[in-house]
């Protein structure tokens, strides 16, 4: 029997994208939707900046709580 090619193929890793966001306005006195979206992100004090992978709920987080955020891509 000749050799055959495997039916899975493999995907090759690409350079994933990074976000860096920080949190620069306080989140009390808005909606707890807000506060849990920005406690979602990792960020608990103000001016501290952590770093995702880019995808679209990603985004999509970051367009609900944008006032309170400073993105860099």
């Amino acid at each position: 029997m000749p050799k055959t090619e495997s039916k899975t193929k493999r995907k090759t890793k690409k350079a994933e994208k990074l976000v860096r966001v920080t949190l620069v306005k306080s989140p009390i006195g808005y909606e707890l939707s807000q506060k849990r979206t920005v406690r979602a992100l990792g960020l608990r004090k103000l001016n501290q900046t952590v770093e995702h992978k880019d995808s679209a709920t990603l985004r999509g987080m970051l367009a609900k709580v944008s006032h309170l955020l400073q993105v860099e891509e």
